[in-house]
Protein backbone atom coordinates (compact mmCIF):
# COMPACT_ATOMS: atom_id res chain seq x y z
CA UNK A 1 0.00 0.00 0.00
CA UNK A 2 1.37 3.45 -0.92
CA UNK A 3 1.35 5.90 1.47
CA UNK A 4 1.49 9.71 1.36
CA UNK A 5 1.27 12.99 3.38
CA UNK A 6 -1.42 15.36 2.17
CA UNK A 7 -3.14 17.93 2.34
CA UNK A 8 -6.54 17.52 3.09
CA UNK A 9 -7.91 18.93 0.09
CA UNK A 10 -5.73 17.06 -1.91
CA UNK A 11 -6.98 14.33 -0.67
CA UNK A 12 -10.22 15.14 -1.23
CA UNK A 13 -8.75 15.17 -5.17
CA UNK A 14 -7.16 12.43 -4.52
CA UNK A 15 -10.65 10.80 -3.05
CA UNK A 16 -13.01 11.74 -6.57
CA UNK A 17 -10.49 10.29 -8.39
CA UNK A 18 -10.08 7.39 -6.72
CA UNK A 19 -14.11 6.96 -6.65
CA UNK A 20 -14.08 7.46 -10.16
CA UNK A 21 -15.12 10.88 -11.20
CA UNK A 22 -14.69 12.30 -14.48
CA UNK A 23 -15.61 15.70 -14.09
CA UNK A 24 -14.89 18.76 -11.56
CA UNK A 25 -16.07 21.95 -11.45
CA UNK A 26 -15.00 25.05 -9.06
CA UNK A 27 -14.79 28.60 -8.30
CA UNK A 28 -11.30 29.65 -6.92
CA UNK A 29 -11.61 30.53 -3.42
CA UNK A 30 -9.54 30.08 0.05
CA UNK A 31 -9.60 27.77 1.61
CA UNK A 32 -11.15 25.25 -0.77
CA UNK A 33 -9.09 26.16 -4.01
CA UNK A 34 -6.16 23.57 -4.06
CA UNK A 35 -9.13 21.11 -4.36
CA UNK A 36 -9.41 21.75 -7.85
CA UNK A 37 -6.12 22.55 -8.76
CA UNK A 38 -5.35 18.96 -7.65
CA UNK A 39 -7.60 17.13 -9.37
CA UNK A 40 -6.87 18.83 -12.85
CA UNK A 41 -3.74 16.88 -12.21
CA UNK A 42 -5.49 14.03 -13.20
CA UNK A 43 -6.26 13.54 -16.60
CA UNK A 44 -9.35 11.12 -16.39
CA UNK A 45 -11.07 14.15 -15.08
CA UNK A 46 -12.66 16.69 -17.08
CA UNK A 47 -11.85 19.74 -14.75
CA UNK A 48 -12.85 23.45 -14.95
CA UNK A 49 -12.76 26.84 -13.20
CA UNK A 50 -16.38 27.91 -13.93
CA UNK A 51 -16.88 31.66 -14.00
CA UNK A 52 -18.88 31.45 -10.46
CA UNK A 53 -20.12 28.96 -8.02
CA UNK A 54 -23.71 28.91 -9.22
CA UNK A 55 -22.14 28.39 -12.44
CA UNK A 56 -19.85 25.52 -11.25
CA UNK A 57 -22.87 23.91 -9.51
CA UNK A 58 -25.35 23.75 -12.69
CA UNK A 59 -22.12 21.75 -15.03
CA UNK A 60 -22.02 19.42 -11.88
CA UNK A 61 -25.82 18.94 -11.89
CA UNK A 62 -26.14 18.72 -15.64
CA UNK A 63 -23.22 15.83 -15.66
CA UNK A 64 -24.57 13.78 -12.51
CA UNK A 65 -27.90 13.51 -14.23
CA UNK A 66 -25.84 12.61 -17.82
CA UNK A 67 -24.29 10.17 -16.07
CA UNK A 68 -21.01 11.01 -14.71
CA UNK A 69 -19.62 10.68 -11.20
CA UNK A 70 -19.32 14.90 -10.46
CA UNK A 71 -17.00 17.00 -7.76
CA UNK A 72 -18.03 20.76 -7.23
CA UNK A 73 -15.99 22.73 -5.23
CA UNK A 74 -15.80 26.03 -3.13
CA UNK A 75 -15.55 28.12 0.01
CA UNK A 76 -18.28 28.84 2.11
CA UNK A 77 -19.66 31.86 1.14
CA UNK A 78 -19.23 30.46 -2.58
CA UNK A 79 -22.73 28.20 -1.63
CA UNK A 80 -24.28 31.60 -0.94
CA UNK A 81 -23.92 32.23 -4.61
CA UNK A 82 -24.65 28.28 -5.34
CA UNK A 83 -27.61 27.99 -3.39
CA UNK A 84 -30.24 28.26 -6.24
CA UNK A 85 -28.93 25.49 -7.54
CA UNK A 86 -28.64 23.29 -4.79
CA UNK A 87 -31.99 24.04 -3.21
CA UNK A 88 -33.70 23.19 -6.36
CA UNK A 89 -31.14 19.64 -7.19
CA UNK A 90 -32.48 18.59 -3.62
CA UNK A 91 -36.01 17.34 -4.87
CA UNK A 92 -35.38 15.61 -7.95
CA UNK A 93 -32.36 14.35 -6.96
CA UNK A 94 -29.04 12.87 -9.02
CA UNK A 95 -28.33 10.02 -11.44
CA UNK A 96 -24.46 9.69 -10.93
CA UNK A 97 -23.15 10.55 -7.57
CA UNK A 98 -22.79 14.34 -6.71
CA UNK A 99 -20.37 15.48 -4.00
CA UNK A 100 -20.19 19.33 -3.26
CA UNK A 101 -16.93 19.99 -1.27
CA UNK A 102 -17.33 23.25 0.61
CA UNK A 103 -14.53 24.76 2.86
CA UNK A 104 -15.45 26.84 5.63
CA UNK A 105 -13.21 29.68 7.50
CA UNK A 106 -13.57 30.02 10.68
CA UNK A 107 -11.96 32.93 12.07
CA UNK A 108 -12.56 34.92 8.72
CA UNK A 109 -8.58 34.18 7.61
CA UNK A 110 -9.81 35.05 3.87
CA UNK A 111 -13.20 35.29 4.52
CA UNK A 112 -16.31 37.91 4.66
CA UNK A 113 -17.92 35.91 7.62
CA UNK A 114 -17.95 32.73 9.43
CA UNK A 115 -21.20 30.88 8.09
CA UNK A 116 -21.32 27.24 9.16
CA UNK A 117 -22.27 25.54 5.90
CA UNK A 118 -23.98 22.67 8.69
CA UNK A 119 -27.12 24.77 7.60
CA UNK A 120 -27.21 24.27 4.14
CA UNK A 121 -27.16 20.94 4.58
CA UNK A 122 -30.36 21.08 6.84
CA UNK A 123 -32.10 23.49 4.61
CA UNK A 124 -31.67 21.46 1.60
CA UNK A 125 -32.54 18.31 3.03
CA UNK A 126 -28.91 16.37 1.47
CA UNK A 127 -26.74 14.95 3.94
CA UNK A 128 -23.47 16.54 4.99
CA UNK A 129 -20.23 14.27 5.68
CA UNK A 130 -17.54 15.86 7.80
CA UNK A 131 -13.82 14.31 7.71
CA UNK A 132 -11.57 15.26 10.60
CA UNK A 133 -8.21 14.50 8.86
CA UNK A 134 -6.61 13.82 5.49
CA UNK A 135 -6.93 10.26 5.25
CA UNK A 136 -10.89 11.15 6.27
CA UNK A 137 -10.96 13.63 3.71
CA UNK A 138 -10.10 10.76 0.43
CA UNK A 139 -12.63 8.27 1.94
CA UNK A 140 -15.55 10.12 2.86
CA UNK A 141 -15.31 11.29 -0.30
CA UNK A 142 -15.31 8.37 -1.74
CA UNK A 143 -18.30 7.46 0.49
CA UNK A 144 -20.19 10.30 -0.26
CA UNK A 145 -20.33 9.46 -3.76
CA UNK A 146 -21.53 5.97 -2.70
CA UNK A 147 -24.20 7.76 -0.18
CA UNK A 148 -25.07 10.17 -3.45
CA UNK A 149 -26.18 7.39 -6.08
CA UNK A 150 -27.88 5.28 -3.31
CA UNK A 151 -30.01 7.82 -1.91
CA UNK A 152 -30.24 9.52 -5.12
CA UNK A 153 -29.41 12.71 -3.19
CA UNK A 154 -26.23 15.41 -3.54
CA UNK A 155 -23.58 15.27 -0.78
CA UNK A 156 -22.33 17.95 1.34
CA UNK A 157 -18.60 17.07 2.40
CA UNK A 158 -17.86 19.91 4.50
CA UNK A 159 -14.67 21.18 5.80
CA UNK A 160 -12.79 23.59 7.77
CA UNK A 161 -9.18 25.65 7.13
CA UNK A 162 -7.11 23.47 9.39
CA UNK A 163 -8.41 20.68 7.31
CA UNK A 164 -8.08 21.70 4.14
CA UNK A 165 -4.53 23.58 5.10
CA UNK A 166 -3.32 20.29 7.57
CA UNK A 167 -1.03 17.49 6.35
CA UNK A 168 -1.59 13.93 7.53
CA UNK A 169 -0.36 10.52 6.16
CA UNK A 170 -3.05 8.90 3.28
CA UNK A 171 -2.86 5.14 2.27
CA UNK A 172 -3.85 5.57 -1.48
CA UNK A 173 -5.59 2.77 -4.00
CA UNK A 174 -6.34 2.00 -7.58
CA UNK A 175 -9.34 4.17 -9.26
CA UNK A 176 -12.70 2.36 -9.82
CA UNK A 177 -13.74 1.71 -12.81
CA UNK A 178 -16.93 3.31 -12.82
CA UNK A 179 -18.60 3.87 -15.98
CA UNK A 180 -20.40 6.60 -17.49
CA UNK A 181 -23.91 5.64 -16.68
CA UNK A 182 -26.96 5.76 -19.42
CA UNK A 183 -28.96 9.02 -19.29
CA UNK A 184 -32.12 8.42 -17.90
CA UNK A 185 -34.51 11.16 -19.84
CA UNK A 186 -37.15 11.46 -16.64
CA UNK A 187 -39.18 14.51 -17.13
CA UNK A 188 -40.79 13.58 -14.17
CA UNK A 189 -38.26 13.57 -11.93
CA UNK A 190 -36.05 16.49 -13.98
CA UNK A 191 -37.97 19.22 -14.78
CA UNK A 192 -38.75 21.39 -11.51
CA UNK A 193 -42.00 22.39 -11.91
CA UNK A 194 -44.17 23.31 -9.54
CA UNK A 195 -46.72 20.35 -10.52
CA UNK A 196 -43.04 17.76 -10.83
CA UNK A 197 -41.31 19.51 -7.72
CA UNK A 198 -45.00 18.77 -5.10
CA UNK A 199 -44.51 15.17 -5.95
CA UNK A 200 -40.60 15.22 -5.25
CA UNK A 201 -40.89 17.11 -1.92
CA UNK A 202 -42.41 14.12 -0.29
CA UNK A 203 -39.58 11.81 -2.23
CA UNK A 204 -37.04 14.40 -0.54
CA UNK A 205 -38.82 13.56 2.95
CA UNK A 206 -38.52 9.59 2.60
CA UNK A 207 -35.26 10.32 1.54
CA UNK A 208 -34.58 12.02 4.73
CA UNK A 209 -36.22 9.40 6.70
CA UNK A 210 -33.81 6.54 5.26
CA UNK A 211 -30.63 8.87 5.44
CA UNK A 212 -31.78 9.04 9.46
CA UNK A 213 -31.19 5.30 9.57
CA UNK A 214 -28.14 4.92 7.81
CA UNK A 215 -26.61 7.42 10.19
CA UNK A 216 -27.58 5.08 12.79
CA UNK A 217 -25.56 2.19 11.45
CA UNK A 218 -22.43 4.23 9.96
CA UNK A 219 -19.22 3.75 10.68
CA UNK A 220 -18.62 7.21 9.75
CA UNK A 221 -20.09 8.08 12.94
CA UNK A 222 -17.56 6.55 15.63
CA UNK A 223 -17.68 5.51 19.73
CA UNK A 224 -15.00 5.15 21.40
CA UNK A 225 -15.63 4.31 25.01
CA UNK A 226 -12.40 5.10 28.02
CA UNK A 227 -13.39 7.22 31.01
CA UNK A 228 -17.53 6.89 31.33
CA UNK A 229 -17.29 9.88 33.60
CA UNK A 230 -16.62 12.62 30.55
CA UNK A 231 -18.06 12.32 26.81
CA UNK A 232 -17.59 14.26 24.34
CA UNK A 233 -19.30 14.92 21.20
CA UNK A 234 -17.66 16.47 18.32
CA UNK A 235 -16.85 16.42 14.76
CA UNK A 236 -14.31 17.66 12.11
CA UNK A 237 -11.14 19.14 13.30
CA UNK A 238 -12.54 19.91 16.84
CA UNK A 239 -12.02 16.20 17.65
CA UNK A 240 -7.88 16.24 16.71
CA UNK A 241 -8.27 19.20 19.28
CA UNK A 242 -10.43 17.34 21.79
CA UNK A 243 -8.02 14.35 21.51
CA UNK A 244 -4.67 16.54 23.07
CA UNK A 245 -7.19 18.16 25.56
CA UNK A 246 -8.91 14.86 26.84
CA UNK A 247 -6.46 11.91 25.97
CA UNK A 248 -8.75 9.60 28.60
CA UNK A 249 -12.21 10.85 27.59
CA UNK A 250 -15.27 8.91 25.47
CA UNK A 251 -16.27 10.51 22.39
CA UNK A 252 -18.74 10.11 19.69
CA UNK A 253 -17.19 11.79 16.39
CA UNK A 254 -19.92 12.54 14.06
CA UNK A 255 -18.54 11.83 10.26
CA UNK A 256 -22.38 12.61 8.91
CA UNK A 257 -22.97 15.71 10.91
CA UNK A 258 -27.01 15.84 8.89
CA UNK A 259 -28.57 13.83 9.64
CA UNK A 260 -27.80 13.04 13.06
CA UNK A 261 -27.98 9.61 14.27
CA UNK A 262 -30.39 10.24 17.53
CA UNK A 263 -30.00 6.93 18.63
CA UNK A 264 -26.38 6.62 18.75
CA UNK A 265 -26.33 9.96 20.35
CA UNK A 266 -28.82 9.19 22.78
CA UNK A 267 -27.09 5.88 23.86
CA UNK A 268 -23.60 8.15 24.33
CA UNK A 269 -24.89 10.40 26.15
CA UNK A 270 -26.72 7.56 28.96
CA UNK A 271 -23.57 5.71 29.46
CA UNK A 272 -21.51 9.15 30.23
CA UNK A 273 -21.77 10.61 33.73
CA UNK A 274 -21.09 14.28 32.18
CA UNK A 275 -21.24 14.94 27.88
CA UNK A 276 -19.90 17.78 26.43
CA UNK A 277 -21.04 19.21 22.90
CA UNK A 278 -17.70 20.84 21.32
CA UNK A 279 -18.44 21.96 18.26
CA UNK A 280 -16.61 25.09 16.19
CA UNK A 281 -19.10 27.69 15.39
CA UNK A 282 -22.74 27.57 15.32
CA UNK A 283 -24.20 25.24 18.19
CA UNK A 284 -26.00 22.54 15.51
CA UNK A 285 -25.69 19.02 17.03
CA UNK A 286 -26.51 20.92 20.95
CA UNK A 287 -29.27 22.86 20.13
CA UNK A 288 -30.75 19.20 18.33
CA UNK A 289 -29.37 16.96 21.13
CA UNK A 290 -31.32 19.35 23.86
CA UNK A 291 -34.14 19.78 21.84
CA UNK A 292 -34.40 15.65 22.35
CA UNK A 293 -34.31 16.30 26.25
CA UNK A 294 -31.34 15.42 26.41
CA UNK A 295 -28.47 16.88 28.89
CA UNK A 296 -25.28 18.34 27.64
CA UNK A 297 -22.87 20.89 27.82
CA UNK A 298 -21.91 23.21 24.84
CA UNK A 299 -22.10 26.90 24.59
CA UNK A 300 -22.46 28.18 27.86
CA UNK A 301 -18.67 27.36 27.70
CA UNK A 302 -17.55 26.72 24.46
CA UNK A 303 -16.99 29.75 22.26
CA UNK A 304 -18.95 30.11 18.94
CA UNK A 305 -17.00 33.01 17.55
CA UNK A 306 -13.73 32.28 15.71
CA UNK A 307 -12.05 28.93 15.18
CA UNK A 308 -11.53 26.61 18.32
CA UNK A 309 -7.66 25.17 19.02
CA UNK A 310 -6.82 22.73 22.40
CA UNK A 311 -5.92 26.17 24.23
CA UNK A 312 -9.15 27.12 23.88
CA UNK A 313 -11.24 24.13 24.65
CA UNK A 314 -9.15 23.79 27.67
CA UNK A 315 -9.44 26.84 29.04
CA UNK A 316 -13.07 26.94 28.38
CA UNK A 317 -13.56 23.56 30.35
CA UNK A 318 -11.11 24.51 33.17
CA UNK A 319 -11.83 27.92 33.23
CA UNK A 320 -8.64 28.22 34.56
CA UNK A 321 -5.19 29.83 33.33
CA UNK A 322 -3.96 26.78 35.88
CA UNK A 323 -4.84 23.84 33.61
CA UNK A 324 -3.15 25.91 30.46
CA UNK A 325 0.18 26.00 28.80
CA UNK A 326 1.01 29.64 27.87
CA UNK A 327 2.02 30.32 24.87
CA UNK A 328 1.06 33.50 24.71
CA UNK A 329 1.78 33.72 20.75
CA UNK A 330 0.07 36.99 20.46
CA UNK A 331 1.84 39.16 22.39
CA UNK A 332 5.21 37.42 21.27
CA UNK A 333 4.94 37.48 18.04
CA UNK A 334 5.41 40.76 14.84
CA UNK A 335 1.74 42.10 13.59
CA UNK A 336 2.42 41.23 9.81
CA UNK A 337 -1.18 42.98 7.98
CA UNK A 338 -1.55 41.91 4.62
CA UNK A 339 -0.32 44.69 1.90
CA UNK A 340 -0.47 45.11 -1.37
CA UNK A 341 2.74 43.53 -3.04
CA UNK A 342 5.66 45.73 -4.52
CA UNK A 343 4.55 46.92 -8.05
CA UNK A 344 1.09 46.02 -7.44
CA UNK A 345 -1.26 47.00 -10.45
CA UNK A 346 -3.77 48.08 -7.79
CA UNK A 347 -1.71 50.82 -5.75
CA UNK A 348 -1.51 53.83 -8.84
CA UNK A 349 -5.04 53.49 -8.90
CA UNK A 350 -6.31 54.19 -5.16
CA UNK A 351 -3.54 56.74 -5.28
CA UNK A 352 -5.25 58.17 -8.00
CA UNK A 353 -8.61 57.61 -6.24
CA UNK A 354 -7.89 58.81 -2.96
CA UNK A 355 -6.40 62.01 -4.19
CA UNK A 356 -9.03 62.85 -6.48
CA UNK A 357 -11.45 62.47 -3.23
CA UNK A 358 -13.48 59.67 -5.20
CA UNK A 359 -16.44 57.84 -3.13
CA UNK A 360 -14.99 53.97 -4.27
CA UNK A 361 -17.49 50.79 -4.27
CA UNK A 362 -15.06 48.57 -3.78
CA UNK A 363 -14.91 44.17 -4.36
CA UNK A 364 -13.88 41.03 -2.74
CA UNK A 365 -10.17 40.75 -4.76
CA UNK A 366 -6.35 42.09 -3.10
CA UNK A 367 -7.88 45.18 -4.27
CA UNK A 368 -9.75 44.98 -1.00
CA UNK A 369 -6.28 45.82 0.92
CA UNK A 370 -6.87 50.03 -1.09
CA UNK A 371 -8.99 50.21 1.81
CA UNK A 372 -6.63 50.20 4.25
CA UNK A 373 -3.67 52.94 5.71
CA UNK A 374 -2.15 54.58 4.49
CA UNK A 375 -3.98 54.18 0.92
CA UNK A 376 -7.36 54.76 2.52
CA UNK A 377 -9.09 54.49 -0.51
CA UNK A 378 -12.49 52.34 -0.21
CA UNK A 379 -15.54 53.16 1.00
CA UNK A 380 -17.33 50.05 0.45
CA UNK A 381 -16.59 46.46 -0.01
CA UNK A 382 -20.00 43.62 0.65
CA UNK A 383 -19.67 40.51 -1.45
CA UNK A 384 -17.87 39.56 -4.25
CA UNK A 385 -19.10 41.14 -7.28
CA UNK A 386 -21.33 43.88 -5.65
CA UNK A 387 -19.28 46.85 -6.16
CA UNK A 388 -20.92 47.86 -9.38
CA UNK A 389 -24.56 47.45 -8.13
CA UNK A 390 -23.49 49.03 -4.91
CA UNK A 391 -22.57 52.43 -6.84
CA UNK A 392 -25.47 51.99 -8.77
CA UNK A 393 -27.48 51.70 -5.35
CA UNK A 394 -25.60 55.12 -4.56
CA UNK A 395 -26.09 56.89 -7.13
CA UNK A 396 -29.98 56.35 -6.58
CA UNK A 397 -30.44 57.41 -3.31
CA UNK A 398 -27.94 60.18 -3.82
CA UNK A 399 -28.77 61.49 -7.01
CA UNK A 400 -26.83 61.45 -10.44
CA UNK A 401 -24.57 64.31 -9.54
CA UNK A 402 -23.27 61.53 -6.56
CA UNK A 403 -21.68 60.15 -9.59
CA UNK A 404 -19.34 62.89 -10.80
CA UNK A 405 -17.60 61.78 -7.70
CA UNK A 406 -18.39 58.05 -7.59
CA UNK A 407 -16.74 54.98 -9.28
CA UNK A 408 -17.14 51.07 -8.88
CA UNK A 409 -14.16 49.06 -8.80
CA UNK A 410 -13.90 45.28 -9.53
CA UNK A 411 -11.18 42.96 -10.84
CA UNK A 412 -10.97 41.00 -13.64
CA UNK A 413 -11.99 37.32 -11.89
CA UNK A 414 -14.53 39.14 -10.00
CA UNK A 415 -15.57 40.40 -12.84
CA UNK A 416 -16.68 37.80 -14.96
CA UNK A 417 -17.83 35.98 -11.09
CA UNK A 418 -20.79 38.02 -10.93
CA UNK A 419 -19.79 41.89 -12.40
CA UNK A 420 -21.63 41.36 -15.49
CA UNK A 421 -24.75 41.40 -14.55
CA UNK A 422 -24.21 44.64 -12.35
CA UNK A 423 -23.14 46.29 -15.12
CA UNK A 424 -25.62 45.35 -17.71
CA UNK A 425 -28.13 46.62 -15.13
CA UNK A 426 -26.35 49.59 -14.96
CA UNK A 427 -26.75 50.28 -18.73
CA UNK A 428 -30.25 48.85 -18.52
CA UNK A 429 -31.33 51.83 -16.14
CA UNK A 430 -29.46 54.20 -17.58
CA UNK A 431 -26.95 55.40 -14.34
CA UNK A 432 -24.20 57.30 -14.71
CA UNK A 433 -21.83 55.79 -12.57
CA UNK A 434 -17.76 54.88 -13.71
CA UNK A 435 -16.37 51.41 -13.13
CA UNK A 436 -13.20 50.16 -12.87
CA UNK A 437 -12.08 46.96 -14.45
CA UNK A 438 -8.51 46.19 -12.53
CA UNK A 439 -7.41 44.10 -14.93
CA UNK A 440 -3.99 41.98 -13.50
CA UNK A 441 -4.10 39.72 -16.39
CA UNK A 442 -5.12 36.85 -13.60
CA UNK A 443 -6.92 35.38 -10.66
CA UNK A 444 -4.46 36.39 -8.25
CA UNK A 445 -5.92 36.56 -4.93
CA UNK A 446 -6.15 32.82 -4.42
CA UNK A 447 -3.46 31.65 -5.87
CA UNK A 448 -2.87 32.97 -10.18
CA UNK A 449 -5.97 30.87 -11.67
CA UNK A 450 -6.65 31.37 -14.87
CA UNK A 451 -10.15 32.82 -15.76
CA UNK A 452 -11.71 33.82 -19.26
CA UNK A 453 -9.59 37.29 -19.97
CA UNK A 454 -6.44 35.21 -19.64
CA UNK A 455 -6.64 33.19 -22.61
CA UNK A 456 -5.88 30.07 -20.74
CA UNK A 457 -7.69 26.71 -18.75
CA UNK A 458 -7.21 25.07 -15.94
CA UNK A 459 -4.34 22.67 -17.68
CA UNK A 460 -2.42 25.50 -19.32
CA UNK A 461 -4.27 24.79 -22.90
CA UNK A 462 -4.84 27.74 -24.73
CA UNK A 463 -8.72 29.07 -24.36
CA UNK A 464 -10.27 31.98 -26.00
CA UNK A 465 -10.08 34.80 -24.48
CA UNK A 466 -12.87 37.15 -24.21
CA UNK A 467 -12.12 41.09 -24.57
CA UNK A 468 -13.73 43.62 -21.49
CA UNK A 469 -13.86 46.37 -24.37
CA UNK A 470 -15.49 44.62 -26.99
CA UNK A 471 -17.80 43.76 -24.07
CA UNK A 472 -18.55 46.45 -23.29
CA UNK A 473 -19.54 48.24 -26.46
CA UNK A 474 -21.75 45.03 -26.40
CA UNK A 475 -24.19 45.90 -23.93
CA UNK A 476 -24.26 49.35 -25.41
CA UNK A 477 -21.18 51.44 -23.19
CA UNK A 478 -20.16 54.32 -25.54
CA UNK A 479 -17.58 55.29 -23.30
CA UNK A 480 -14.36 53.01 -22.63
CA UNK A 481 -10.78 53.64 -21.72
CA UNK A 482 -7.68 51.64 -21.58
CA UNK A 483 -5.54 52.58 -19.15
CA UNK A 484 -1.57 51.00 -18.20
CA UNK A 485 -2.41 51.21 -14.31
CA UNK A 486 1.04 52.94 -13.53
CA UNK A 487 0.63 55.78 -16.01
CA UNK A 488 -1.19 57.85 -13.08
CA UNK A 489 -1.47 61.25 -14.48
CA UNK A 490 -3.24 59.56 -17.66
CA UNK A 491 -5.17 57.67 -15.31
CA UNK A 492 -6.08 60.72 -13.17
CA UNK A 493 -7.25 62.52 -16.25
CA UNK A 494 -9.71 59.68 -17.49
CA UNK A 495 -11.04 59.46 -14.03
CA UNK A 496 -12.08 63.06 -14.15
CA UNK A 497 -13.55 63.19 -17.22
CA UNK A 498 -15.38 59.73 -17.70
CA UNK A 499 -16.39 60.53 -13.82
CA UNK A 500 -17.96 64.04 -15.28
CA UNK A 501 -20.00 62.13 -18.37
CA UNK A 502 -23.72 61.89 -18.13
CA UNK A 503 -23.59 58.17 -18.76
CA UNK A 504 -22.12 55.08 -17.98
CA UNK A 505 -18.30 55.01 -18.54
CA UNK A 506 -16.10 51.79 -18.18
CA UNK A 507 -12.14 52.32 -16.95
CA UNK A 508 -10.27 49.31 -17.57
CA UNK A 509 -6.94 49.82 -16.08
CA UNK A 510 -3.94 46.93 -17.43
CA UNK A 511 -0.42 45.92 -15.77
CA UNK A 512 0.12 42.49 -14.67
CA UNK A 513 0.34 41.07 -11.41
CA UNK A 514 3.71 41.28 -10.52
CA UNK A 515 4.17 37.83 -9.11
CA UNK A 516 2.38 36.47 -12.92
CA UNK A 517 4.13 32.91 -13.61
CA UNK A 518 3.86 33.86 -17.27
CA UNK A 519 4.33 37.66 -17.72
CA UNK A 520 7.89 38.92 -16.98
CA UNK A 521 7.07 42.58 -14.93
CA UNK A 522 10.38 42.52 -12.41
CA UNK A 523 12.96 44.76 -13.14
CA UNK A 524 15.94 46.20 -11.55
CA UNK A 525 15.22 47.70 -7.88
CA UNK A 526 15.41 51.68 -7.73
CA UNK A 527 17.71 53.39 -5.55
CA UNK A 528 17.48 56.75 -3.81
CA UNK A 529 20.33 59.41 -4.20
CA UNK A 530 19.86 60.95 -0.71
CA UNK A 531 21.66 64.10 -1.69
CA UNK A 532 18.49 64.99 -4.11
CA UNK A 533 16.05 63.24 -1.38
CA UNK A 534 14.28 65.78 0.86
CA UNK A 535 12.78 63.24 3.07
CA UNK A 536 8.99 64.80 1.86
CA UNK A 537 7.40 61.60 2.57
CA UNK A 538 5.30 62.05 -0.65
CA UNK A 539 6.89 58.51 -1.99
CA UNK A 540 5.14 56.72 1.47
CA UNK A 541 1.73 57.68 0.30
CA UNK A 542 1.12 54.65 -2.01
CA UNK A 543 2.23 51.94 0.77
CA UNK A 544 4.92 50.50 -0.90
CA UNK A 545 6.50 47.90 1.75
CA UNK A 546 10.05 48.20 -0.08
CA UNK A 547 9.61 51.95 0.59
CA UNK A 548 10.51 52.72 4.35
CA UNK A 549 11.77 55.20 6.85
CA UNK A 550 14.85 54.84 8.30
CA UNK A 551 16.56 57.31 11.14
CA UNK A 552 14.70 60.06 8.95
CA UNK A 553 15.85 58.74 5.26
CA UNK A 554 13.75 57.52 2.88
CA UNK A 555 15.42 54.05 2.07
CA UNK A 556 14.60 51.41 -0.53
CA UNK A 557 14.48 47.67 0.19
CA UNK A 558 16.58 45.85 -2.63
CA UNK A 559 14.93 42.57 -1.82
CA UNK A 560 11.61 43.86 -2.14
CA UNK A 561 11.79 46.55 -4.76
CA UNK A 562 10.73 45.14 -8.22
CA UNK A 563 11.55 48.51 -10.59
CA UNK A 564 8.10 49.24 -11.30
CA UNK A 565 8.49 52.88 -11.29
CA UNK A 566 5.52 53.88 -9.15
CA UNK A 567 7.32 55.81 -6.45
CA UNK A 568 9.50 57.76 -8.77
CA UNK A 569 6.37 59.73 -9.79
CA UNK A 570 5.55 60.80 -6.55
CA UNK A 571 9.05 62.25 -6.28
CA UNK A 572 9.19 65.83 -6.87
CA UNK A 573 12.81 66.16 -6.59
CA UNK A 574 14.23 63.19 -8.72
CA UNK A 575 15.27 61.46 -5.92
CA UNK A 576 14.47 58.20 -7.14
CA UNK A 577 16.62 56.61 -9.79
CA UNK A 578 16.94 53.27 -11.83
CA UNK A 579 18.89 50.82 -10.44
CA UNK A 580 21.09 48.16 -11.74
CA UNK A 581 20.75 44.38 -12.01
Amino acid sequence: MIKKLMLGNEAIARGAYEAGATVATAYPGTPSTEITEYVAKYDEINTEWSVNEKVSLEIGIGSSIAGARTLVSMKHVGLNVAADALMSVSYPGVNAGLVIAVADDPGQHSSQNEQDTRYYGIFAKVPVLEPSDSQECKDFVKEAFEISEKFDTPVIVRITTRIAHSQSIVELEERMDIKVKDYDQNPNKYIVAPAVARKRRFVAEERLSKLKEFAEESTLNQIKYNDSKLGIITNGIAYQYNKEVFPEASFLKLGITHPLAKNKIEEFINKCKQVYVIEELEPIFEEKIKSWGLEVIGKEVIPSIGELSAEKIRKAIFNTNKEMINLDLENNLPKRPPVLCPGCHHRGVFYVLKKLKIHVSGDIGCYTLGAFPPLNAMDTSICMGASIGMAFGFEKAQGKDFAKKSVAVIGDSTFWHSGITGLVDLVYNQGNTTVIILDNSITAMTGHQDNPSTGYDIKGNIAPQINFEELGKSIGINRIQTVDAHNIDRLEEIVLKETAAKEVSLIITKRPCVLHKKIKTIKAPLTINQDLCKACKACLDIGCPAIFLDDEQIKINPALCVGCGLCSKMCHFNAIKKGEI
